[in-house]
């Protein structure tokens, strides 16, 4: 199925970068050096200065592809919930069981992820880990009524519709299929975060995990 992948290009909204990383052997590195980089100092220190010593190249040659950290940010959270997106269209097709479906779909977007070998400039699994610790900074901001304006979310919330059109065919009369929706998807990063730093206000740990965790919910949920 992971060669499914290979003809795939995640496709990310052109108004956050200058110039598309994925068009250029430089724009492919500072993807693949920024993710690493990210997960190692954390987003508030890093710096295009810092990247660019990692990659051996001048700070300006960042700027070419991207106007400030927080879109460089931007753009590979949108990478993720692009690739995450079309991993719910593959693995979720054909299933005709709804709540077999909605299962398949909550342990696609909560399970512990590896690392995809199909795209080799980008490291899935440390990826996630950004995802987790820092995908929210790209939402709570100033700005972000403009940016949602301008699509920088709109892929992020295809997920999540494709997982509420799968809760109502699960239980068409339930009130709250958006809120639960979205609570699977973004209450997972903080329960994986809470798993890995704050482990005494979570039920989360090595034997219980949050696919578990937001399985029993949808199915103790919707089957009221």
């Amino acid at each position: 199925m992971n060669n499914l992948f290979l003809t795939l290009k995640i496709q990310v909204n052109e108004k956050i970068y200058v110039k598309d990383p994925e068009t250029s052997t430089l724009g492919k590195k500072i993807i693949q050096e920024s993710i690493i980089l990210i997960e190692e100092i954390g987003f508030e220190v890093f710096t295009f200065k810092k990247l660019g010593e990692r990659i051996g190249s001048n700070e300006s040659s960042i700027y070419r592809y991207f106007e400030s950290k927080h879109k460089l940010l931007v753009y590979l959270c949108s990478w993720y919930w692009g690739w995450m997106e079309c991993r719910l269209a593959i693995y979720t097709t054909n299933i005709v069981d709804p709540m077999d479906k909605l299962k398949r779909a909550i342990t696609i977007v909560t399970e512990k992820i590896q690392d995809d070998s199909s795209t080799l400039h980008i490291n899935e699994a440390v990826l996630n880990k950004i995802i987790i610790a820092e995908f929210t900074k790209t939402l709570l901001t100033k700005e972000v009524d403009e940016e949602n304006k301008e699509g920088f979310f709109l892929v992020y919330k295809r997920v999540i519709n494709r997982i509420i059109d799968i809760i109502q065919e699960v239980n068409p009369d339930y009130s709250y299929a958006k809120s639960l929706a979205s609570s699977i998807v973004e209450g997972s990063l903080h329960q994986h975060f809470l798993k890995d730093h704050l482990k005494t206000i979570t039920d989360c740990n090595e034997n219980n995990s949050p696919t578990q965790f937001y399985i029993d919910l949808a199915q103790k949920t919707l089957s009221k």
